[in-house]
């Protein structure tokens, strides 16, 4: 069932399915007719475009391409965690936000445009910080879930906005839910900032930790890991950087679930104290496990090849986030 039909020249507020829809107008959109469904977990859309000259397969939602079109008609079905929709908390609501935007091609005569779509939701009174989206990510990997986002500064719950001026922290949390496992140590083995959700050969890209887990951003900043609260979280407070201002970012990790007892110099978490050198973040007494931070980290153990071909790795993508110059 659509939730509402309109001509966007007039503002529409309405409820379908528990949700509340807002609906703001552009107003050059007076020769189409929108319809959107929020559902519980997903959105449809149908953009039905009266001007036969109009290309539908040129609206995307967020980066969405449309599900399907037709001369006069685009109808996206989508999930509430795909298409870069934002995520923020307000009071006892979810609102999850997002553009409609008309693409137009260089010899068109119709003109670009953006159109905001919103729902919002009562929040649940059980909800908690694993399911926020997008700056908090949830994957799976055999009986292992893996979770990753951005934070408020203390760490108690998800980033309320996801632009950070130069030079501030940027918290962030990793954890690993076990069911069945023994207690496992959780590592950011690797991480990087790109501009795409996806990596490339050509992507553009600046390394955060390498080196089989050393936060090469500590030596020149106020970057650090933050002391743990249990074996299965690693937070980070990192110092944002001179790097795509004003543009979308995104971070790129390597995680890795492991034993707490089998530490080596590529099973760590190491960073840079000024007045100490690199220090391990899980023991002091082992940080010349860190020595190899400066050269190339190697494991001379068989185990830890073994471990990861059983799933003991997962690739993560936080963002987007940007950012911002503080004298802009």
């Amino acid at each position: 069932m659509h939730c509402v039909s309109s001509k966007h020249s007039v503002m529409m507020v309405s409820f379908c399915q528990g949700a509340l829809l807002l609906s703001l107008a552009a107003a050059m959109a007076v020769y189409a007719d929108m319809k959107v469904d929020c559902g519980p977990d997903f959105v449809t859309l149908m953009w039905t475009e009266s001007r036969p000259q109009a290309d539908t397969s040129l609206l995307r939602l967020g980066n969405c391409f449309p599900t399907s079109f037709s001369a006069g008609e685009a109808y996206f079905y989508v999930d509430l965690t795909d298409c870069n929709f934002r995520r923020l908390v307000t009071g006892d609501a979810l609102v999850y936000s997002n553009d409609l935007t008309y693409v137009a091609s260089a010899d068109s005569y119709n003109l670009a445009f953006t159109h905001p779509v919103v729902c919002a939701y009562e929040r649940p009174k059980d909800w908690y910080a694993t399911i926020y989206d997008p700056v908090f990510k949830t994957y799976s990997l055999g009986d292992l879930q893996f979770n990753i986002g951005l934070m408020n500064d203390d760490f108690s719950g998800p980033a309320e906005s996801t632009r950070f001026p130069l030079g501030s922290i940027i918290p962030i949390m990793a954890s690993v839910v076990q069911e069945t496992h023994q207690p496992l140590l959780l590592l950011l083995e690797e991480c990087v900032a790109a501009t795409t959700p996806e990596l490339y050969p050509e992507s553009t890209m600046y390394p955060i930790i390498s080196n089989k887990g050393c936060l090469l951003e500590s030596v020149s900043s106020r970057s650090k890991f933050e002391p743990r609260q249990k074996s299965s979280e690693i937070r980070l407070s990192l110092q944002t950087f001179t790097f795509a201002m004003g543009e979308e970012v995104f971070i790129h990790c390597k995680l890795l679930a492991w034993d707490p007892n089998g530490l080596d110099s590529t099973k760590k978490a190491c960073h840079f104290v000024e007045g100490h050198g690199w220090e391990l973040l899980d023991n002091l007494a082992q940080s010349n496990l860190c020595d190899c931070c400066e050269s190339k980290c190697k494991s001379r153990r068989q185990r830890s090849v073994a471990s990861e071909k059983h799933g003991m790795v997962q690739k993560a993508v936080i963002g987007p986030f940007t950012i911002t110059d503080v004298n802009s």
